[in-house]
């Protein structure tokens, strides 16, 4: 019964994020690379709240994408990364509040999800108040999307395959991270961003910084 409720509200989730006439909220995440227009789902309106919040306090500015992984994703939104100095480690910073999941939708190419804490200390599967990523990924073949589906128990719809094999992305992550939201222009600026030499860490040798604000 659960692994049936996880695959029902894994495609009623992002049907409802392409519903047609729909009103979204939209922001601008700006970096030196270009920037990405980000559409936030109603359907997890926890994180979209709570995300046009911290936009709205400002609380990204200057932050970094402080995690890079090619092929995976770009990661920011730790507090502690403001100004801070080269090779000190991040990712564990935070406004001081987790976010309960509204685990659903896929994680296509684009896609915007909430960082989170896991194994045993986060069985709820509780979202970073503020740190996110964007998804990279890659394409995926049917061979790769079976697998996926006999290991995690629930099938993808048509259409959920049909984009993780033309678009890409992370399917490993599904049903254990929250995603809140899909780049709508700027998708070249992810690739740009995941191709910077990085250090130890995953961290960019040179920062990358963004901006975030609210758009039509």
């Amino acid at each position: 019964m659960k692994n049936l409720y996880l695959l029902l509200l894994v495609s009623v989730l992002y049907l409802t994020s392409c519903t047609q006439g729909e009103s979204y909220q939209h922001v601008l995440i700006e970096t030196e690379f270009g920037a990405m227009k980000v559409q936030l789902y109603n359907s997890t309106p926890k994180h979209r709240d709570n995300f046009v919040k911290l936009v709205n306090e400002k609380f990204y500015d200057d932050l970094l994408f402080h995690r890079i992984i090619k092929d995976f994703m770009i990661q920011g939104g730790d507090p502690n990364s403001r100004g801070a100095a080269p090779g000190v480690p991040l990712g564990s910073g935070g406004p001081g509040y987790l976010i309960d999941n509204e685990i659903g939708a896929p994680h296509f190419r684009g896609t915007l999800a909430a960082a989170r804490t896991g194994g045993g200390s986060n069985p709820e599967k509780k979202s970073s108040g503020s740190q996110f990523y964007i998804v990279q990924g890659l394409k995926q073949s049917d061979a790769q999307l079976n697998s996926f589906e006999a290991r995690k128990k629930f099938k993808y719809n048509e259409t959920q395959r049909k984009l993780y094999k033309e678009r890409g992305g992370r399917p490993d992550l599904d049903g254990e991270y929250t995603v809140f939201g899909e780049v709508v222009e700027g998708m070249e600026v992810i690739d740009k961003i995941a191709a910077v030499e990085k250090a130890a860490g995953d961290r960019p040798i040179q920062d990358v910084k963004m901006k975030i604000t609210i758009v039509n």
